[in-house]
Parts: C-alpha cells; sequence; structure tokens
C-alpha cells in the first residue's frame, strides 16, 4: 500500500446513537488532515426491480436527504463536508463509494453486540473491514456524545481531544508488515503523534510445550526482534518496538492500555482461512480495544 496524504474521509451515517459517539473523532481527524468528509446515508432497498416503483420508495430517499442535510451541522461546522444519499444494500454503497471517489479512509463505528464475531462488529461494518481497499477506522467503545446544545465552539473542543497523540502499530510479521509500518509512520507524521511498534509471540503453551516454557518463550522473543528490525531498516521506519509473549488479542488490547495509546494501527492481508482479507485476530482486537482501532 502507498501510502498519500490522507485527504478524503468518508463517513457513513445512519443516524443513530453510535454516529454521535464517532463524529467528534471525525471532526478531528478531518480538523488535524485538512480533508475533506463526505457524510454518506445508504437508504436500504425497499424495491426488488418488479412491478412499477411504489411512490415510497423516491419518498424515502427525499426524506433521507432532507435528514442528512440537517443532521451533523454543528459537529462539521467549519470543515469541507459533502452530503450523499444513495440507495442500495448499505456495505455494498459503502464500498462502492469509497473506491468510485478516491476515499482515503472509511471510519465508522463498530455497531456490534453479542458473542459472535459477525455480532461484535456488525453485519455493514464486517463487510467494510473485510472488503475495503483504504484504511478503515471503527470504535467499538466511543463514549456516547450526542453534541446535543452545543454550539461551534464547544464542537471543535471537543473534536480537538479526539486528535490521536500516541499510536500504537501491531505487526505479526509477516510480509505485509513492511507496508503497514510505512502507513502508520506516514500517518501519524500526519498527526505529529508518537508511533510506536508491538509484535506478540502466542505463548509456547500454545504449542504444547511442557518443559522449557520460559527459555523458549525468550529465544522466541529474540528471534522475533530480530525479524521486526530487519523489516524495520527495510520499511525505513525508526520507532520503539517492544515484543511481548501472551494471546494477541488480549495483550494487544492491554499494552494499549498501559501506554494510553489514542490509536490501534493493525494489518489486513490474504489468509488461508474463513475471515478471508482480515486477519484472524483482528475482530477480537476491535473489540477489546478500549481505544479506536485503523485496519490497514
Amino acid at each position: 500500500m502507498t501510502m498519500a496524504k490522507t485527504q478524503h474521509i468518508l463517513f457513513p451515517v445512519d443516524f443513530s446513537a453510535q454516529v454521535n459517539a464517532a463524529i467528534p473523532y471525525v471532526a478531528g481527524f478531518a480538523r488535524q488532515l485538512d480533508a475533506t468528509v463526505t457524510l454518506l446515508s445508504v437508504v436500504p432497498p425497499i424495491w426488488a426491480g418488479r412491478g412499477p416503483k411504489p411512490e415510497y420508495a423516491d419518498e424515502l430517499e427525499v426524506s433521507t436527504r432532507k435528514r442528512l442535510d440537517g443532521a451533523l451541522t454543528v459537529e462539521v461546522h467549519g470543515l469541507r463536508v459533502e452530503r450523499v444519499v444513495v440507495s442500495g444494500d448499505p456495505a455494498e454503497g459503502i464500498l462502492a463509494y469509497a473506491n468510485d471517489h478516491q476515499v482515503d479512509l472509511i471510519m465508522m463505528p463498530t455497531h456490534g453486540y453479542g458473542t459472535f464475531r459477525r455480532l461484535l462488529i456488525g453485519s455493514v461494518t464486517a463487510k467494510v473491514l473485510h472488503d475495503a481497499h483504504c484504511p478503515v477506522w471503527t470504535a467499538a467503545h466511543a463514549a456516547e456524545h450526542t453534541g446535543e446544545h452545543m454550539n461551534e465552539q464547544g464542537a471543535r473542543r471537543a473534536a480537538e481531544r479526539y486528535v490521536p497523540q500516541k499510536m500504537l502499530c501491531c505487526v505479526d510479521g509477516g510480509p505485509q508488515s513492511v507496508e503497514q509500518m510505512r502507513w502508520a509512520a506516514a500517518f501519524s507524521h500526519e498527526f505529529g503523534a508518537q508511533l510506536r511498534l508491538l509484535h506478540v509471540v502466542p505463548p509456547v503453551a500454545d504449542w504444547g510445550v511442557l518443559v522449557g516454557d520460559q527459555q523458549l518463550e525468550e529465544e522466541e522473543r529474540e528471534m522475533a526482534r530480530k525479524r521486526l528490525r530487519a523489516l524495520c531498516a527495510e520499511a525505513r521506519v525508526d520507532a520503539p518496538l517492544e515484543i511481548e509473549v501472551g494471546r494477541i488479542a488480549e495483550v494487544v488490547a492491554a499494552q494499549a492500555a498501559a501506554e494510553n495509546a489514542d490509536l490501534l494501527i493493525i494489518g489486513r492481508g490474504k489468509i488461508g482461512a474463513t475471515l478471508g482479507r482480515l486477519r484472524t485476530h483482528a475482530y477480537e482486537i476491535i473489540q477489546r480495544s478500549a481505544c479506536p482501532v485503523v485496519s490497514v
């Protein structure tokens, strides 16, 4: 992935509480990056195309347009904002717009609940994470921030609080790690943020080893450090590197909390499993992380 300046942010709007919670992040990013924000509402299909198109189909688009035109006006005041309404499958509409309009970053909350992965993330967000060609920002635990009765100055101060100052980039040492680190370094530079790198070595207990666990873990840690340092040199990224041992999602979330990270950066890549492009632990990391996550 070639990293260019982030100039176009896509923010899907479904008028939910989660959207209100995420908008200060979007505004903060856009002001810091001097980026254009597209607020996109997708009207779900209510007409199968057989027989005459019902009148209420057009009425729904018109009412959605009116609602979108009046939404989040205070929060995005002073930004370059485009408001777009399209019809169709929500995930497909988001992906098509991102692909057709040179979107650099999609920002959306997870909308997911429950025990299963697809519910933790939400079906629309999961599909966008899986299929998007650009990085995707998600926040599973964004504090509710409705913006009610807030003036423009208050909205600006709120957005400034959500500009990341500390970023933690989690790399697995695979072939995509070099490009991921380059992207993270460029993105952190755009914000003037600190960047740290993290690699997690699975515990030897997961390999079925019964003796010499501590020594083997230390050997694996040292091998991983050498491998990651070589990748850093290839990427020409100079950032502190931490090597930890444990279950990946748990360690990543704990390390981000310990370092007061404002943003996690994780990778997506092709794997031979049912999750396709999305790395095996990405969903769990997103769900566990107290701070937002960008999947690259």
